[in-house]
């Protein structure tokens, strides 16, 4: 009979618990459609300030006025973490023709990749080998690419639904592509665009040249999708094209940047920390509204809806706006670095680096017995249709606090539009659905108020 009545109790404070979760949430949601400021950060990142790139005045201007921002939502502390990051410079616009017999030309949208050398003054022209990867072009050898062009043209693959496993599947050519094409002798490197999507916007991203000193480096620029069906057409009509490109690109020394940090102190727990974060810095072609100013904001979001709600943590949450993740991770080793250093103890990190479309879940990296916890709160997110909790990746800044005992986790928003705006020329606000974005931050904003009120159980 005792047991008995112990069981109900239990029962009945599991379903009061589980009622105040769902109440919790809704507020969450209610809040954030109706009273977020994300989509306002989002607009002036994106449209007063721009492109940010690390190294550059617009990446110091977003340092400046995202600190300015989390300081006016009274979090107990907000401060800047310094960190040096590389500075590369695209310099005047690229330009590339192909020409199919003297004096007949098209020319091609290109961009130079990240890190890329410039070209000799005057450009490079030269006859062009289409291969569709690494392993190919190895099998070539010298004798065929030798003092040519390389075109890499290997698409996405169309049939993954999820379009970053099509983005993993081709990434490597635009990485190392310009750094094993050196092997056999190519004067250059030409990538088509990591998109899905036919268009005309080349797609930049980084690439490496691995420990290739600089007298051996040669110079990469990704091509547009149209343009790399329309080059492939014409090689198999007339094989010996020629291609020209141009562009200025520069490397400089390191400068000084910043990690802007911001958190709200917790109540009963306050050396167990939880983190949000997106990277701060972007590429230069767009205004970066998805990638990853979308992210930035969702994470201060998260901050400013526990502000607006009154809602006081038992646990530190920390929002971090990591800098050079696009082309170093600098931000984001130094953030893990000092961290240690300072003997922190992270319990759960949350990154959102996958455009501001609509949540559909969460991937997570961690002990099994928390990602076993985390599954038993799925069905508080139904509701809000966001069903896909999955073991998996995080997210590259968040990644160097990995432990056996820290759960990290990345907001996986719908990824199908995700790759027509990934480093391109039309990475910009007008694409971001405000509600989208809205109902993103109030995701992350739930799981982690539910990570802060149970706690993350370690391996």
């Amino acid at each position: 009979m005792i047991r008995l009545v112990v069981l109900c109790i239990l029962l009945v404070q599991l379903g009061y618990s589980q009622s105040t979760d769902e109440e919790q949430l809704g507020k969450i949601y209610k809040t954030a459609l109706t009273q977020g400021k994300s989509y306002d950060w989002l607009n002036y990142l994106s449209n007063q300030i721009g492109g940010r790139l690390s190294g550059s005045i617009q990446a110091q201007q977003a340092v400046d006025y995202t600190k300015q921002e989390l300081d006016s939502l009274g979090l107990d502390r907000v401060w800047l973490q310094p960190v040096m990051v590389p500075k590369w410079v695209r310099g005047t616009p690229e330009f590339a023709y192909f020409e199919t017999s003297p004096g007949v030309t098209t020319d091609v949208p290109i961009v130079a990749l990240g890190g890329s050398v410039a070209t000799p003054p005057k450009g490079i022209k030269a006859e062009v080998v289409e291969v569709k990867s690494i392993e190919e072009l190895a099998k070539l050898g010298t004798e065929k690419i030798q003092g040519k062009i390389v075109f890499f043209n290997r698409p996405m693959d169309p049939t993954q639904i999820n379009t970053f496993a099509a983005y993993s599947g081709c990434v490597d050519q635009r990485y190392a592509g310009a750094k094993e094409a050196f092997k056999y002798g190519a004067l250059g490197v030409i990538v088509r665009s990591m998109n899905l999507r036919l268009d005309d916007y080349p797609h930049t991203g980084s690439m490496s040249y691995g420990d290739l000193p600089v007298s051996e480096r040669i110079p990469a620029a990704a091509i547009s999708t149209n343009s790399a069906e329309l080059l492939s057409t014409a090689l198999k009509l007339n094989p010996k094209i020629q291609f020209y490109f141009k562009q200025n690109c520069k490397q400089f020394d390191d400068v000084k940047s910043y990690n802007v940090i911001g958190e709200i102190k917790g109540s009963t727990h306050p050396d167990e920390i939880i983190v949000v974060g997106g990277h701060l810095d972007s590429w230069d072609l767009g205004d970066g509204s998805h990638d990853d100013g979308a992210g930035c904001v969702q994470s201060m979001e998260v901050l400013h809806l526990f502000k607006k709600l009154n809602y006081k943590p038992k646990r530190t949450i920390r929002v971090v706006l990591f800098m050079n993740e696009e082309n170093g991770l600098r931000g984001g080793k130094e953030y893990a670095k000092v961290a240690k250093n300072n003997q922190e103890k992270h319990i759960f990190g949350l990154e959102s680096d996958a455009g501001g479309f609509t949540p559909r879940g969460f991937s997570f990296d961690g002990p099994d017995a928390a990602f076993d916890q985390i599954l038993g709160w799925r069905e508080l997110f139904e509701p809000y249709l966001v069903h896909m909790f999955e073991k998996g990746g995080s997210g590259a800044d968040i990644g160097p606090l990995k432990n056996d005992e820290v759960m990290l986790a990345g907001l996986r928003p719908d990824s199908q539009r995700y790759f027509d705006y990934h480093h391109a020329e039309n990475d910009t606000f007008e694409h971001v659905n405000k509600r989208e974005l809205e109902l993103g931050a109030a995701t992350m904003t739930a799981l982690v108020y539910l990570v802060d009120k149970y706690g993350v159980p370690a391996q």
